[in-house]
C-alpha cells in the first residue's frame, strides 16, 4: 500500500475516534443537564404543594393565587399527595423502590420514564409524613436531545469523509517533495552522475534527505572517477613492466652467443620483475585499505609509542635518514595520546609519508610532531626536500600519479592514496602544504571519539 493511502486511512480513523469522543461527550452533558431546568421546576412546585395542602397558613390563598396566575400548568402535569406508609400503592407503578428510598432519606428524589418527569419529596406535618409527588411532561427537552442526536450522527459520518479528504490532500502534499525526489534520483545514472538534486532553504526531512542523496551522489561520483582513474593508471602501470620483460627476453633469445648481453637483459629482467612485484603489492595494499574495518584487528594504541616504532623502520630501510620526533605539544593528559586503531595500518600509512618525506627531502632533517585537542590528534610530518609543485598538489592522492619533478626517485605513486584510505577508514583526513624546492608538510588528523 502506497504511503499516501497509509496516512489517509490513518488520519481518517483517528479523526473518526476523536470526533466519536468529542460526540459521545456532547451526548453525555446534554443527556445530563437538558432536563435539569425541568426538574427544579418540579421540585418548585413540590414545595409549593406541600406548602398549600399540608400546612395551615394565611399566604397559602396567596400561595394558590400565585402559583396559578405566574406558574404556567406543564404537559401532563398532575399532583400526588399520599402518606407515607402507602407510599408505592397508590402512585405511579413506575416509581422504582430506590426513589422512594430517597424519599425516605429526607432527599428530594427525581425519576424519568422516557419523557415523563417525576420529582417528589417527604414532608412532616402533626407527626404525620407525607411524600409530595409532581409529575410532568417535558416534549420540548426531548425533542432537542432528539434533534441533536441526529446532529451528532449526521455531523460523525460528514466529519469523517471531510476527513478522509483532507488526509489524501494533505498527505499528498506533503508527499510530493518525495515524489519529486523520486524522480530525480531515477533520472541519475553512471553516465550522469553529475546531477544533483534540487536542495531548498530550511532544515526540515525532506531537505536534509536530498542533501543526503546528493553527499552519497559526490562520493559515488568521486568513487567512479578514482575507478576509472585507477584502472586507466594500473593498466598503464602494469603494462609497461611487462613489455620491457617481455622486449629482454626476446633480445636475451637473439643474444645467446653473447654472454653479457644476455647479462644485462636478465638482470633488466629481474628489475622489472621486482617492480611489477611491487605494484602488485601496492595494489593490494590499496585494495586491503578499502575495507570497511570491521573484520580487521582495532586496539588501544599509545600514538607517541608507535612514532617510534616507525622511525625505526624507516631508519632501517633509510639508513642514512635523519628524523627527529617532537614532543614538546603533548598533552597533561596521556589518555588523550591513546586511540582505538588498526595499528598494522595505521603505521603503514604514517610509515609511507614519511618515509617519502626522507626520500625526497635526500636524507635533510625530517620532523614529526605530535599534538592533541579535545577531538582529534594530530600528527604533522615535516621535510626540507624537493617540495611539489602547485600544479600536482591536487593529483598527489590519485594512485600512481607522481608529481612532475620526481623523475630521479623511484617510485609508484600508490604511498599516499594507499595512506589517505587508511586514515579515511579510521574517520580521519590528510591536510598538505608544500613549496618547491623548500620543502612539504603533511599532517595526519584522526578523532580520538
Amino acid at each position: 500500500m502506497e504511503i499516501t493511502k497509509k496516512i489517509t486511512i490513518l488520519f481518517a480513523i483517528l479523526s473518526a475516534v476523536i470526533i466519536s469522543l468529542l460526540s459521545g461527550f456532547v451526548w453525555y452533558f446534554s443527556n445530563e443537564f437538558a432536563f435539569e431546568d425541568f426538574y427544579k421546576r418540579l421540585e418548585a412546585r413540590v414545595n409549593i404543594a406541600a406548602q398549600i395542602k399540608l400546612y395551615e397558613d394565611d399566604n397559602n390563598n396567596v400561595y394558590a393565587k400565585m402559583r396559578n396566575q405566574y406558574l404556567e400548568r406543564l404537559p401532563s402535569e398532575r399532583e400526588f399527595i399520599i402518606d407515607a406508609d402507602k407510599a408505592g400503592s397508590n402512585v405511579n407503578r413506575e416509581l422504582p423502590s430506590s426513589f422512594y428510598n430517597r424519599l425516605n432519606n429526607g432527599v428530594m428524589a427525581r425519576y424519568r420514564v422516557e419523557n415523563h418527569f417525576y420529582a417528589g419529596k417527604l414532608f412532616k406535618n402533626n407527626n404525620k409524613k407525607y411524600i409530595v409527588i409532581i409529575s410532568a411532561s417535558d416534549p420540548f427537552g426531548f425533542r432537542e436531545l432528539k434533534e441533536l442526536q441526529k446532529i451528532l450522527i449526521i455531523g460523525f459520518f460528514l466529519s469523517v469523509v471531510l476527513s478522509f479528504v483532507v488526509g489524501w490532500k494533505f498527505s499528498d502534499y506533503m508527499l510530493t517533495p518525495l515524489r519529486n525526489i523520486i524522480k530525480s534520483v531515477k533520472k541519475i545514472k553512471a553516465e550522469n552522475l553529475h546531477m544533483r538534486l534540487e536542495v531548498k532553504n530550511g532544515s526540515d526531512e525532506m531537505s536534509q534527505l536530498a542533501q543526503t542523496f546528493n553527499n552519497m551522489l559526490n562520493r559515488l561520483e568521486t568513487a567512479f572517477e578514482t575507478q576509472n582513474n585507477f584502472i586507466s593508471n594500473a593498466s598503464h602501470e602494469l603494462r609497461t613492466p611487462l613489455t620491457i620483460i617481455i622486449g629482454e627476453v626476446e633480445l636475451a633469445m637473439k643474444a645467446s652467443s653473447d654472454p653479457q648481453k644476455q647479462h644485462l637483459a636478465l638482470a633488466k629482467i629481474k628489475d622489472e620483475a621486482e617492480r611489477l612485484e611491487n605494484i602488485l603489492t601496492s595494489l593490494l595494499g590499496l585494495a586491503q585499505s578499502g575495507f570497511n574495518g570491521k573484520n580487521q584487528p582495532w586496539e588501544e594504541v599509545r600514538m607517541d609509542e608507535l612514532l617510534w616504532e616507525i622511525k625505526q623502520s624507516v631508519n632501517q630501510v633509510h639508513p642514512e635518514s635523519k628524523i627527529e620526533i617532537d614532543f614538546s605539544k603533548l598533552p597533561q593528559d596521556e589518555q588523550l595520546l591513546t586511540l582505538r586503531v588498526n595499528k598494522n595500518l595505521i603505521k603503514l600509512a604514517l610509515t609511507n609519508i614519511v618515509s617519502n618525506a626522507c626520500k625526497y627531502s635526500d636524507d635533510k632533517l625530517v620532523n614529526i610532531s605530535i599534538q592533541t585537542t579535545v577531538n582529534a590528534l594530530s600528527i604533522a610530518v615535516t621535510d626540507q626536500g624537493i617540495g611539489i609543485p602547485q600544479t600536482d598538489i591536487q593529483h598527489i592522492f590519485e594512485p600512481f600519479y607522481r608529481a612532475s619533478n620526481t623523475n630521479d626517485y623511484k617510485g609508484y605513486g600508490v604511498g599516499l592514496p594507499l595512506s589517505l584510505n587508511i586514515v579515511r577508514l579510521h574517520r580521519g583526513s590528510i591536510a598538505i602544504k608544500s613549496q618547491e624546492g623548500v620543502g612539504t608538510e603533511i599532517k595526519v588528523l584522526l578523532p580520538n571519539k
